[in-house]
């Protein structure tokens, strides 16, 4: 099965990495960027495949950590950036190109009565931070340990935590995500633990006094892409509603689970929403949302606002077509497509599973997945944190897809596209099977 030529990094790649680490002080820049022990560099996409310098096609499972739901070079994206292009890329003054798709965002998820625009989730989720400070006083937020928010101090904290340092399980440890993080910014974060009722009631109730806000992702990816209980959805908010705390349901990877997003496929009916990714069509995007009760804090119409926001390509034109273009095309019928794809394949990869009788799990909905090297699927981040042994199967399974020219992230969410057929699921599930089969002596020391 294996593809010829796709069982290791070629030459051109090897040859930019060399150029790259001249400028870059390691050779990239984002720490997010996989390698083994390089890094692939990229020539062109063409739908849900990519093509290296090297000519060398894959698959591709990552879709830039989950932005690209049409894939690479979506027509109808580069059609509308092409014509806005002619007519200029960013301006001083708003256009109508932001008001289309706040509409349609509007429009469509329930709760989200207005919306702004930034440049990236991280700066969503740090703005709708900081209008949950503005809007209730208080100046601390809670978390799920191990989970994901972006690059803003606080939702940082206990972000890359380990077995040596996250502390009891009935009481997590703050940990700093960097070398100086102030300690001041981890006094102000309170660790809840995914599915974890009773741990959430009482760190709530304990610390409502500071608590400005929860900041949830509903299946959050790094934190083991699992689905959250109905007991707890309901904990979250009949707590922070108890003690006046807002919840912040960060969907900037999680919208694409549906239609109406993550938050109204589990149950939850959130303060404040964040977006990202998939809303600009492969364009940078970020986007804040809310009652118009909460997102008053950002009202400049009278003058200086409780939380004035402004950012020099927020709304930029360029991100806005794209993003209209690419969310018309996200109809119901595509996210049924999706939704099929996405349960065929995790039912495929559960039954190579049993049929191999392999300690590993599969998690995920929709349109995203992920492998376990863990006989019982983890219900937390502790559970799915792998040990050495695990972690080493992982990546003997990364280079096998690889190999068969298939890009499988590390460690996060592997995402399907629209323009994806069941004939490439079916070769993700097959190549799956072939590795079960051949390297049953990784599969052995899972085991051990």
């Amino acid at each position: 099965m294996t593809t010829e030529g796709h069982s290791s990094v070629g030459r051109a790649s090897k040859e930019a990495f060399q150029r790259a680490r001249n400028v870059f002080i390691d050779g990239t820049t984002r720490v997010t960027i996989e390698r083994d022990p390089i890094p692939r560099y990229m020539e062109r996409g063409e739908g849900a495949y990519f093509v290296d310098l090297d000519g060398r096609r894959f698959l591709d499972l990552n879709g830039n950590f989950t932005t690209l739901i049409h894939g690479h070079r979506f027509a109808p994206v580069i059609d509308a950036v092409t014509r806005q292009l002619q007519s200029g890329t960013c301006f001083a003054s708003p256009t109508l190109a932001e008001i289309r798709l706040a509409e349609l965002i509007c429009g469509r998820v329930p709760g989200v009565e207005t919306i702004r625009f930034v440049n990236t989730g991280s700066e969503a989720v740090m703005f709708a931070i900081k209008a949950a400070r503005a809007f209730t006083g208080r100046s601390a937020i809670a978390k799920i340990e191990g989970a994901y928010h972006g690059a803003y101090d606080w939702v940082e904290v206990s972000q890359g935590s380990t077995p040596s340092n996250w502390g009891q399980a009935a009481a997590p440890a703050a940990v700093p995500y960097y070398h100086g993080m102030p300690a001041s910014v981890l006094s102000e974060v309170v660790l809840l633990r995914f599915n974890d009722v009773e741990l959430v009631e009482r760190q709530i109730a304990t610390h409502a006094a500071h608590l400005a806000a929860i900041v949830f992702d509903p299946m959050p990816s790094r934190a083991g892409l699992i689905a959250p209980t109905a007991e707890f959805i309901s904990a979250i908010q009949r707590t922070a509603k108890q003690h006046g705390v807002l919840v912040i349901a960060d969907e900037v990877l999680s919208f694409r689970q549906g239609y109406e997003g993550a938050s109204a496929r589990y149950g939850l009916t959130p303060d404040l929403f964040t977006f990202g990714k998939i809303i600009g069509g492969g364009l940078p995007i970020g986007a804040i949302a809310g009652s118009r009760e909460i997102m008053s804090v950002f009202d400049a119409s009278a003058g200086k606002p409780a939380l004035p926001q402004g950012g020099t390509f927020s709304a930029n034109p360029l991100s806005m077509v794209a993003g209209f273009v690419s969310m018309t095309a996200l109809d119901r019928a595509a996210f049924d497509h999706l939704e099929r794809l996405g349960d065929r394949l995790r039912e495929q990869l559960m039954a190579a599973i049993a049929r191999h009788h392999a300690p590993l799990s599969v998690s995920g909905a929709a349109s995203l997945f992920r492998i376990h090297p863990k006989a019982i699927l983890p219900r937390d981040f502790r559970e799915a944190t792998p040990t050495a042994v695990q972690a080493h199967v992982m990546k003997e399974l990364g280079r096998t897809f690889a190999e068969n020219g298939i890009v499988l992230p590390s460690g996060a969410a592997a995402c399907l596209s629209t323009p994806m057929t069941t004939a490439d699921t079916d070769h993700v599930a097959s190549v799956f099977d072939d590795f079960l089969a051949r390297r049953s002596d990784l599969i052995e020391s899972l085991a051990a």
